[in-house]
Parts: structure tokens; sequence; C-alpha cells
């Protein structure tokens, strides 16, 4: 079905989508996306009204698009102007934040960094978060740059990291957790000791656990091995039986 959406034009592609019973258009939609040809983004951007479509479509078309493997500048493009300036009901923006947030991420795992509207996704996540004043809505920007996952970005999320309140904490400390090995640099593994020795304040012990295991999955120095091991005589039972499996898993 997809080899032949490749081969439709946009006319072809819109009249098929309008024209179907409400039950497959989920499919379709997911077609069209997978298809990711000219005609069939332009179909879905003049199909696809985030203001009155249901939910359940729009999420489809989302979610999609954020697990497509490889995705093009033009599915990028058509994401963000569906969510520009635009009023959406509070579940619909998360998932298409979040969806920007991979698209980034997987465009510039295919060096395609330097694209213009790769550019513009970033700027939205960095804009928005800076803009965010409602916890929720900077976990959900925090959790988008975790999917991005691009190196310039890491001294806000290790800002958050530290600084924020017990949500936004683990959002940051996760969405570090997801960046490669030659990223986790001395100044990272300093604030994550800081985090999970609780030198500035307390933190949430999931916030603590992932500041661990950044530690023991990055090229860990024997000095935070001994540390972490001896944390583990003051922390709740389940929590230092996990630390201690690692440890005994990366030896």
């Amino acid at each position: 079905f997809i080899q032949l959406l490749r081969s439709a034009k946009k006319r072809d592609v819109l009249q098929l989508l309008r024209r179907a019973p409400e039950e497959t258009r989920p499919f379709l939609v997911e077609a069209a996306v997978a298809t990711q040809s000219v005609a069939s983004l332009a179909a879905l951007s003049d199909f696809l009204d985030f203001s009155q479509e249901p939910k359940s479509l729009l999420e489809k078309f989302l979610y999609t698009a954020a697990f497509s493997p490889r995705p093009s500048g033009e599915l990028l493009h058509l994401v963000l102007d569906k969510l520009d300036g635009k009023q959406l009901a509070p579940e619909i923006w998360e998932t298409g934040i979040v969806a920007v947030g991979s698209l980034v991420g997987k465009l510039c795992q295919q060096k395609l960094c330097g694209l213009q509207v790769v550019e513009r996704g970033v700027e939205t996540l960095l804009r928005g978060l800076r803009g965010a004043e409602e916890e929720p809505k900077v976990v959900i920007f925090l959790l988008a740059l975790g999917n991005a996952r691009l190196p310039e970005t890491i001294p806000t999320l290790l800002e958050h990291a530290e600084d924020g309140p017990t949500a936004v904490t683990t959002a940051a400390t996760s969405a570090l957790q997801r960046f490669p090995a030659p990223h986790i640099s001395s100044k990272v593994k300093r604030v994550m000791r800081r985090i999970f020795h609780q030198k500035r304040k307390s933190y949430d012990k999931t916030c603590r656990l992932a500041a661990a295991e950044i530690l023991l999955d990055n090229h860990p120095l024997p000095m935070d091995v001994i540390n972490i091991l001896l944390a583990t005589s003051e922390m709740e039972t389940e929590v230092a039986t996990f630390l201690l499996l690692k440890v005994q898993n990366s030896l």
C-alpha cells in the first residue's frame, strides 16, 4: 500500500483520506506518513485540521511521525506547522512537542542538523523551555530535548537537573541518560555526583538513581564506584539492591 501511495498524486491521496470510513483513517494516515512523499505529506497537511479532527487521529499522526525510523525534513516541517500558534488540546500539544524532539534527533543522526527546519525545531524547543512557567510544560520540553539528544543542550539540562523541582530534576536527568558516552563529560559527572550524594539539596530517589546510572554507565572512576557502594548502606533496600546489582554487572 505504501508503494502505491509513493506514486500517487496529492489530489488522489487527499481524496482517499477524505472518502475513507472513519475506522480506516488512522491506517491511511499512518501509511501516508510512512510514505513521506511530497504528495502524501502535502495531502496530510490539507487533511489534518488540528482544531477539529478527533484527538485519536491526531495522536496517531504524531506518534507515527515520532517513531518514523528515517524521517525527512518535510515531515518535521509539517509537524511544526501544525503546532505553530494554534490553540491545541493539552495532550495533542504534549505529544507534538515530544515528537518534534524525536524528529530533530533522528534528522541529526542522519547528518541533517544543518537543515533550516531542524534549526527551527531546536529553537522551538529551547524557546518553549525558556518561556515555560508551569512545571508540567517544563517537563514536556525536557522530554523533547532528551529525544533530540543535542550536545549543545547539555548545559541547559544540567541546570534543570540540579536546581529544578522534583519532576523537573527527574525529567532532566532522564534526558541526560540518553546521551552516548562521548558526551558525558567531567562536568556532567560532577553535577551527577552532587545530585547522587545530595550535596546541595535533597533529591527524589528516581533522580538519584538516574545520576548514579550515568556515573556507572560511562567509564566510571573507581572512586565513584566506591562512593556509590558506600552510600547504599543508607538507602532503601530496593534502591540499594538495584545499585549493587548494577555494579556487579559492570564488574
